[in-house]
């Protein structure tokens, strides 16, 4: 079997002034669905749900090519950290060979 690459970002984004949820998801919505139009990745909102000052997202991805699982996940941090306003206090990456996560 060819090694295929699953790629992986999680990225926290912080907004302290935002008072209420509902604001908050006017933020983050917006960009998650952003991201999902523009990018061939799946989004995922992780954490910070029912705190209305930040919020934890994932990006995924899945390819034959590293390179370019490397550089979509730049692309759509890049493209997270530009959009809203919010900051992003944290970012993460990881790439693993699809091998490594099927049982023989």
């Amino acid at each position: 079997m060819d090694a295929g690459y699953l790629g992986v970002l999680t990225l926290r984004l912080e907004m302290p002034w935002v008072s209420n949820l509902k604001e908050k998801r006017a933020l983050v919505r917006p960009v998650v669905e952003r991201l999902k139009a523009r990018f061939p990745v799946t989004v995922a909102r992780l954490d910070g749900l029912n705190a209305h000052d930040w919020e934890l997202i994932g990006v995924a991805t899945l390819s034959s090519d590293r390179e370019w699982v490397v550089q979509t996940l730049t692309m759509a941090a890049d493209f997270v950290a530009a959009q809203g306003e919010y900051r992003v206090t944290e970012e993460s990456r990881g790439i693993t060979l699809t091998e490594d996560l099927l049982d023989d």
